[in-house]
């Protein structure tokens, strides 16, 4: 339910011990006696912990010959850049860099240090005997037979030109376009005329398609619902006025009446129009329309209000007869990400992504008869994505989870597979959370893979089988161990079935005793879109920083949550109060059974939007285990959350389940100490319709909850509201004052601060990569530079005309992205250019 939220400082390297501090002389206050705890949680916080780490991620700079690509190898001395051959995995430094040291010490008259030169991309040669780099805005060029240099013309960093994709001539008639709710048809350049006449602010023509023949248009009619409003108070207004001011926004509420769309086909040859015998569409916008090759049929996909139904339907335009091909039902949801649909034009085939047999898969469809042909992955695990689909070879690349045996079942890793099921094989063996890159003419991949417990590892492998050329690089966590930092442990134990096996994180604090009792906190957030326990190494976590205080911080995904089973996801189904506390009561005791260290009668929680309600909700409907929650940007009552999280998960039409399991309607019952954050400027999970009404139940039921309202803040927080829930945790589980207004400067969970620069003589979008969804984010101009708040390994592309360029995997020991074309080499020798 929570769109991704970025908190938005550098801190000194660690050179000394984490902590130092003198005993004080008198008995010290139970403040003062916190403060140690929270500077040693701020540094576990700050992004300067993952500074401490090399090696995390490698980019490969491939050459034009395919088979030779470099990368920049960091220590915490400095960088080497090292020169791979992929046909047989030789690793050799890419030139002698203490040569190219002295060289630049002498050009610069500075010191100039081997493992410090002064670039972090450089071109070669075709015959890769010279190398080229920007240094202090001029270009240069090193011979690497005898370390000469010049200074030459900046090189063209272009790319091939794009043969253009064939479409129909700008100047051919008819053409169409939309006018005060009506279809206009322009049937030369001076004469036009109204397809339609119908269209009013009540009935209004939305969008069309035009059929290939240009005999056909199809087009989608539309009665608006009522789209009722939100409002937001913007207490300190831009304008410097004192005056607060209302900020209104459109917010459709389950049950709310949403836009109907018919579908109406006219055929432009015999000036006839009619409207499709189809359902109406009433969830979403107008599908679009994929004509087929004859120009007359045509193919849509339509889910259902309440998603107990998708459909992919196939329309004959002369008739206007609409069939359904596929037809995906459920009794409880069909899972949008499941949702995967790619047409085969040349074989007339589908490959479709569905639960039908209890498990997200693949199947390959004959497009005439809309017949299962065969059923292409199966078994108990889960299809994620599918990245590539090779209809030649007929051979799909995708992404599963829970194949692989004695593993996470959550981990990702890539595969292969024929269309007919068989010669199905893993790319990536390594027990760990995988990312994949491949080579340009994907002859070679790099897979890095890692575990919460385990630093990331970076091999070259082969694509024809699969086989370990070489491994590149393993993350160097040594500085980071130093400062007394700690793996997290997974753990897994079985759930409220005694069957399943329910997998999470375990924190303890760096200083931690297994002697002592320590106070536990879940980190809870159960929406049921995903699954949330961290997968992969990171040296920076809020978690583990909240754990510095004092503190075993667990995370756990219980069932409800998504990529396992269907069974599994399904107990959320009308059931979001649920929140798969059976499976994480049952975890935390299976833990303390096995750690004595957890203390289950201290036992807090904190979460934010969907965690928000759920922490809540712990202590109303469980206030025998949890004792505290912090609640922040929650949705407490699903009637007055936004309608399409709501209407998928506690089902449509509305039902007495939404108020069943409602916060408001259960305030009565609360127990334990509450503190409830909103932002005022929340357009996600608006403030006023969420908490100050679940606020007011409380107060209608005398009950006692502590509140902070952030008035400037939309759906998400910063440093301030972070140590705010530390306070609290530290004042009702360890029982203890904390430091006054400690000055908490950043956020945790692996944030940093990443330059963006495009190298390219061509502008380049840039896109953030989340699974399979590409964000745009920037478009950057030739030599323009943009500072972009990212995470640890987060990945970015960069596209021209369409095509991906280049990527980035954020490291913290590159926060530089300089983009070029995968493949480059210095062209020729350019112009010479006077220093």
């Amino acid at each position: 339910m929570a769109l991704p939220w970025l908190i938005f400082l550098l801190w000194p390297p660690f050179a000394a011990p984490l902590l130092t501090h003198s005993c004080p002389s008198s008995p010290p206050s139970s403040a003062n006696t916190m403060l140690p705890a929270y500077q040693r949680a701020a540094q576990f916080n700050s992004e300067a912990m993952g500074r401490l780490v090399t090696n995390a991620s490698i980019q490969p700079h491939w050459l034009p010959d395919g088979d030779h690509f470099w990368y920049a190898s960091h220590s915490p001395k400095g960088t080497t850049f090292i020169l791979v051959d992929a046909s047989t995995g030789r690793l050799e430094p890419a030139f002698d860099a203490s040569k190219v040291a002295h060289l630049l010490a002498r050009i610069t008259d500075k010191p100039v240090l081997p493992l410090q030169l002064p670039f972090s991309n450089f071109l070669y040669t075709p015959q890769r005997d010279a190398i080229a780099f920007e240094l202090a805005g001029k270009w240069l060029r090193i011979s690497l037979k005898d370390y000469s240099y010049r200074y030459i013309a900046t090189p063209k960093l272009s790319l091939p030109a794009v043969a253009p994709t064939q479409k129909p001539s700008p100047s051919a008639y008819p053409q169409f376009y939309l006018a005060n709710n009506n279809i206009v048809m322009r049937i030369s350049a001076n004469d036009e005329k109204p397809l339609t006449t119908d269209g009013n602010a009540q009935n209004t023509y939305s969008a069309f398609s035009l059929s290939p023949n240009r005999r056909y248009l199809a087009a989608w009619r539309t009665v608006p619902g009522e789209h009722g409003e939100m409002y937001n108070v913007v207490s300190v207004p831009s304008n410097g006025s004192l005056r607060p001011t209302l900020r209104a926004y459109p917010y459709d509420l389950p049950g709310d009446r949403l836009d109907i769309h018919h579908l109406i086909l006219f055929d432009l040859q015999n000036g006839t129009e009619q409207e499709a015998k189809a359902d109406p569409i009433d969830w979403g916008g107008p599908p679009e329309i994929r004509w087929q090759p004859d120009g007359q049929h045509f193919t849509y996909l339509q889910t259902y209000r309440g998603y107990h139904r998708v459909c992919l339907y196939e329309g004959d335009a002369a008739t206007g007869a609409v069939r359904p091909l596929i037809d995906e039902r459920s009794n409880t949801f069909v899972y949008p990400p499941c949702n995967y649909l790619k047409f085969l034009d040349s074989t007339h085939e589908i490959i479709w992504a569905s639960e039908r047999d209890g498990w997200c898969h693949l199947y390959l469809i004959d497009e005439q008869t809309g017949k299962v042909k065969n059923q292409i992955t199966k078994g108990p695990w889960v299809v994620r994505s599918v990245l590539d689909v090779d209809a030649e070879h007929r051979r799909i690349l995708f992404t599963a989870c829970g194949r692989e045996p004695n593993q996470n079942p959550y981990y990702i890793h890539y595969y292969e597979v024929n269309f007919d099921g068989s010669g199905l094989r893993c790319l990536t063996p390594g027990n760990g959370q995988h990312t994949l890159q491949f080579s340009p003419n994907h002859r070679f991949y790099l897979d890095t893979y890692s575990r919460v417990d385990m630093p990331p590892i970076t091999e070259l492998r082969r694509t024809s089988d699969g086989a370990l050329l070489c491994t590149l690089a393993k993350a160097d966590v040594s500085r980071l161990l130093a400062t007394g930092w700690r793996f997290p442990e997974p753990f897994h134990a079985k759930g409220r079935d005694g069957k399943t096996d329910i997998w999470g994180v375990i924190y303890r604090p760096s200083n931690f005793n297994p002697h002592k009792k320590y106070p536990v906190i879940e980190d809870i957030y159960a929406g049921p879109q995903d699954s949330f326990t961290p997968l992969s190494f990171s040296a920076q976590r809020a978690d583990q920083a909240l754990a510095e205080l004092g503190f075993i911080v667990v995370q756990m995904d219980g069932m409800g949550t998504a990529n396992r089973s269907k069974a599994f996801h399904d107990v959320c189904y009308k059931n979001l109060g649920d929140c798969g506390f059976p499976d994480r009561i049952a975890w935390m005791k299976a833990a303390a059974a096995k750690y004595p260290s957890l203390d289950l009668t201290r036992v807090g929680i904190y979460g934010m939007s969907a965690g928000g309600y759920e922490s809540a909700h712990a202590l109303l409907v469980h206030p025998e285990f949890y004792k505290v929650a912090v609640s922040m940007a929650g949705n407490h009552d699903s009637r007055t959350d936004k309608v399409w999280w709501n209407e998928l998960w506690m089902g449509y039409p509305v039902g007495p389940q939404y108020a069943a399991q409602s916060n408001v309607t259960l305030a009565s019952k609360l127990q334990g100490h509450l503190l409830l954050i909103h932002g005022g400027l929340d357009d996600n999970v608006n403030p006023f319709a969420s908490t100050m009404q679940f606020v007011n139940a409380l107060i209608q039921a005398n009950k006692d909850f502590d509140m902070l309202f952030v008035p400037e803040a939309g759906h998400g927080f910063g440093p301030y509201v972070q140590r705010r829930m530390w306070d609290y945790f530290v004042q009702h589980l360890l029982h203890k004052k904390p430091p006054k207004e400690f000055l908490l400067t950043q956020g945790g969970d692996n944030g940093c601060t990443v330059t963006f620069r495009n190298l390219l003589d061509q502008p380049v979008k840039i896109y953030w990569i989340n699974g399979s969804d590409r964000v745009l984010y920037h478009t950057l101009l030739p030599g323009q530079s943009v500072v972009q708040h990212s995470f640890i390994g987060h990945q970015w592309e960069a596209e021209v005309n369409g095509h991906v360029v280049a990527q980035y995997t954020v490291a913290a020991e590159s926060p530089l992205w300089e983009i070029l074309p995968e493949t480059t080499y210095l062209e020729a020798d350019s112009p010479a250019k006077s220093p």
